[in-house]
């Protein structure tokens, strides 16, 4: 047995550190970001570790700069909240288009608006999920853990570069500004991440997919082939178009690439506890005080499952399916109107779901407990 595989090595640390480090082995070349709080760690460390790092005047050059970073076959990250996050939205549309790949980690806090820069909260939901604009989503996915913020970042790149798209990771304050005692030695390595490229000899069409509905990479900045990028409705050349059948079934393959892939980063975990008829459903930081009530709960008698979901968007057809064997499913989020409960069962609900929510502060095991046993 290797001793050194095994033995415990507790550092103190905070998530974003872990998340720099991760997003850098996976596969980012370059951070581009305007400080904002509580992203700045992300920011600051970025300086520090990624090969390429750019300070941007403003949000919305932030992401035109990872815009232009991205035809050029460069990965670009970066990390902001929700008063950045909404200059970005009209240029995250065009990268969606456009079909880029690039990583916005959305660092959650208080609002609305400039809210409490140093609160945390769970409220970009709702925001996120209806980004771009017609309905489509963007992946999604959420840490729930310090591990998380290793192990995502792999994950989302990977995902962001396979489906040519923009990725977002959710987290929040306490998460990546938290210092913590971490053991490292749970930590997997970390494989970096490619884009498929073009290899044929023929014309290079930009927008031509493949049998999985995803069109191979070509940077503009190679020499053998014309590449067209365009954000207005285009043909598979990318030639702009305004409602030609091919333009449009273009823009539907946009929404079928992001579906058809899901099952491939469905991520979540999920713990049954026979013979429960209660679930707790809890993400990002709410699901440290989750596990902790759940552990509570089944100790003293009263069984309860937990479902963790790591991808929030699109939602994972498996989440209802677990959901669906469940006569109490309580969902806790730190935002006012139980932003993931809507997502999953409608404004109108389902007998038997309800939520514990807060704002200005942090869900305590205490608060789902009490729900519980109500």
């Amino acid at each position: 047995m290797d001793l050194l595989k095994t033995q415990v090595r507790n550092i103190f640390t905070d998530g974003s550190r872990l998340l720099t480090e991760a997003c850098v082995r996976a596969g980012a070349d370059v951070f581009i970001g305007y400080p904002i709080t509580p992203a700045n760690l992300l920011y600051s460390y970025a300086g520090r570790r990624y090969p390429k790092m750019m300070a941007a005047p403003d949000e919305i050059t932030t992401l035109q700069w990872m815009s232009g970073f991205s035809a050029a076959g460069i990965f670009p990250v970066t990390a902001t909240s929700f008063p950045g996050y909404s200059l970005m939205i009209e240029s995250i549309n065009m990268a969606f288009m456009m079909e880029l790949p690039m990583l916005i980690i959305l660092v959650q806090r208080l609002g609305p608006a400039t809210g409490t820069a140093t609160g945390g909260a769970m409220g970009d939901l709702s925001v996120v999920s209806g980004t771009i604009s017609g309905g489509y989503k963007i992946p999604v996915f959420s840490i729930s853990s310090m591990k998380d913020c290793w192990d995502l970042p792999p994950v989302a790149i990977g995902t962001a570069m396979k489906l040519r798209t923009p990725v977002v990771l959710l987290t929040s304050k306490e998460m990546v500004m938290t210092l913590a005692s971490f053991d490292i030695s749970r930590l997997s390595s970390i494989e970096r991440n490619n884009l498929r490229s073009y290899k044929g000899d023929e014309p290079y069409l930009s927008y031509k997919p493949d049998s999985d509905g995803i069109p191979p990479f070509l940077p503009v900045t190679q020499n053998r082939h014309q590449v067209r990028l365009t954000a207005s409705t285009h043909d598979m050349r990318g030639i702009i178009q305004n409602s030609t059948a091919e333009a449009i079934s273009n823009t539907r393959r946009l929404h079928k690439k992001i579906m058809n892939h899901l099952d491939s980063y469905a991520l979540y975990e999920y713990y049954s506890h026979d013979p429960a008829d209660t679930i707790i459903v809890a993400w990002d930081i709410a699901g440290q005080a989750a596990i902790e009530a759940a552990g509570q709960l089944n100790a003293k008698g009263t069984p309860v499952s937990l479902l963790i979901p790591k991808t929030i968007l699109p939602v994972p057809e498996i989440y209802t399916d677990i959901l669906s064997g469940y006569r109490r499913i309580i969902f806790a989020e730190e935002n006012i109107d139980g932003q993931l409960r809507i997502l999953i069962f409608g404004t109108a609900g389902r007998k038997g779901v309800s939520g514990v929510n807060v704002i200005g502060k942090m869900i305590s095991p205490e608060n789902i407990i009490s729900e519980v046993l109500r």
